[in-house]
């Protein structure tokens, strides 16, 4: 039990496949999502929201024991908003954009994760995971997934057309078909394990202690690095503050620490003390210690199977990589995986999303094993340059390029997708083909006031006028909506109403044409998870059909 929060206890109900008894005729269900972590319920939420039936499975009934997860990036805040539960998540966490680095006594580098002003969300939260839990399974319930707790698969068999799921409840074991399964249920995955998929990367050789630890302090909502601290020597610390006054300490203990030592309190709190002083007052409300991993699946597509999350890769925590990848994953998946059901896209378009996730997977990977060899450097030639960039960065710029106590989680640029229509006209910026969409503020006559909240969950033309009444073509923009792939087209102006079937989008400040380097007649393809699929300097109704040709594979 924590002192800060009491974990909710969900009910188990008994499935309708065992209420019908053994004559019952197995389930059928359109998506099955195993795991109610933050990705599974994010994917069932993405895809409850677009009108599919889902069936989320999970062999526990509450949220994640320990805060785990602590640090939410500002693209997964922005999937959240879309989600509808992002407000919640950011009330909630603690906000912050700045991070400092110490080596020893001193302060050698810092960093702001947002130093453009004019952005709806910050560049990180703090927070525990299981309120993100809680949020998430809160929305679900809203949006009518049907969660089933207390619910272990025990066998998976995949076929042509469903896959067959074996599921063990409190009420005895029955079989339920998915038409598509969504594989969620974290780094240990028993599905990967039951269809012999293998998985590949490295394990790191050290260790790390996690101490939640309660007090009032008047520390700045930032986060702290140190290397080589005087409180603890030779190793490396980091702090984050979380919600309800819970700072998260990370030291780091070194490969030949004895796990269950180190978690007693008698071991924990020497260290906690010689970090903030005997006179501070605190108490421990959790302790754990972890290695870590960087490895990943070769395919996050097995046929109808799709993983994603830690089932699908896994990274080291520094740079808070995990969770927001996983995020990420699903945003990318269920817009695909919905077209492909409704018969508007071929089952290739989600070989897609393996393929981008993939690469943003080793993007993370790369950035996550760097960050580890710097923080924890396994030869002495290592530790020796390390120091020396650390020693030098207070006082050098080009040294502190090369300060790395964590690249935190930034979305991924797809700037190779085959989805992307490459483009014909010249741009500046870094809006280009595959970018995740700069937020902005916003008018709007049904009161959205940041880009984004007009943003998702369809294919979406940004048209930029001076004049919203006097877009151009406002007759063929109106009829895209009647393409086989419909396409919602915005109206992008400094004032005036678009004609009737457009939207229009108020640029108060001018922000979205500086972000989008736009000016009157510039049009923007926009990706169902906000991403740039084109853009022109001029209309064309025919370019503008083959590009979401092309970005749902029907080109």
């Amino acid at each position: 039990m924590l002192s800060t929060y009491q974990y909710p206890k969900y009910e188990y109900r008994k499935p309708a496949e065992l209420a019908a008894g053994e004559n019952g005729a197995p389930g059928r269900y359109p998506v099955v999502v195993v795991g109610a972590g933050p990705v599974g319920l994010s994917a069932a939420i993405d895809l409850a929201i677009q009108g599919q039936k889902v069936v989320v499975l999970d062999n526990d009934d509450t949220v994640s024991i320990g805060s785990r997860g602590v640090c939410y990036a500002k693209r997964a805040l922005e999937v959240l908003d879309r989600l509808g539960c992002g407000d919640e998540m950011v009330n909630k966490g603690v906000s912050w954009n700045v991070g400092r680095t110490f080596f020893r006594e001193e302060e050698v580098f810092n960093f702001n994760l947002c130093p453009e002003p004019d952005h709806h969300r910050p560049g990180m939260i703090n927070l525990q995971q299981y309120y993100l839990e809680e949020y998430l399974v809160k929305r679900a319930v809203e949006v009518g997934v049907d969660l089933r707790w207390k619910s272990t698969v025990i066998a998976v068999n995949p076929g042509e057309d469903t896959t067959g799921l074996r599921v063990e409840t409190p009420d005895g074991v029955y079989n339920i078909e998915a038409d598509w399964l969504v594989v969620g249920d974290g780094a240990r995955s028993s599905i990967r394990t039951m269809l012999g998929l293998d998985i590949d990367g490295k394990i790191f050789m050290d260790r790390f202690l996690i101490a939640d630890v309660v007090m009032k302090a008047d520390f700045p909502t930032e986060r702290w690095f140190w290397f080589d601290p005087p409180f603890h020597r030779n190793q490396s610390v980091l702090l984050h503050r979380q919600s309800d006054n819970v700072f998260r300490i990370d030291f780091q203990l070194g490969w030949n620490a004895d796990p269950a030592e180190e978690k007693k309190p008698e071991n924990v709190v020497p260290r906690i003390k010689a970090m903030l002083g005997d006179d501070r007052e605190f108490d421990l409300e959790w302790v754990s210690v972890y290695t870590f991993q960087c490895r990943r699946m070769n395919s996050f597509r097995h046929g109808r199977v799709l993983f994603v999350g830690d089932a699908a890769h896994q990274v080291s925590p520094f740079g808070a990589r995990g969770a927001n990848s996983g995020i990420q994953d699903t945003d990318n998946l269920a817009w695909k995986l919905k077209l492909v059901m409704d018969g508007k896209a071929p089952s290739t378009l989600l070989d897609t999303y393996s393929e981008e996730r993939v690469f943003a997977a080793d993007e993370n990977l790369m950035n996550s094993t760097r960050s580890t060899d710097f923080i924890t450097p396994k030869s002495t030639t290592s530790k020796t340059f390390r120091n020396a960039v650390l020693g030098l960065a207070e006082h050098y710029p080009f040294a502190r390029a090369l300060v790395n106590s964590g690249r935190l989680s930034v979305p991924a640029y797809l700037t190779e997708s085959r989805l992307n229509t490459a483009d014909t006209d010249a741009f500046a910026g870094k809006m280009v083909p595959g970018a995740p969409m700069d937020d902005a503020p916003i008018e709007t006559d049904t009161g959205e006031s940041w880009l984004l909240q007009v943003l998702g969950n369809r294919f979406q033309l940004l048209v930029f006028a001076d004049d919203a009444s006097q877009v151009a073509d406002a007759a063929a923009l109106a009829d895209l909506a009647n393409n086989t792939v419909p396409v919602q087209v915005i109206v992008v102006a400094k004032t005036g109403i678009a004609p009737a079937g457009l939207k229009t989008v108020i640029d108060t400040r001018g922000c979205i044409a500086e972000r989008y380097d736009a000016q009157p007649g510039t049009c923007y393809l926009a990706r169902p998870d906000q991403h740039v699929a084109a853009r022109w300097r001029a209309f064309d109704a025919a370019a503008v059909k083959k590009a979401v040709a092309v970005a749902t594979c029907n080109a």
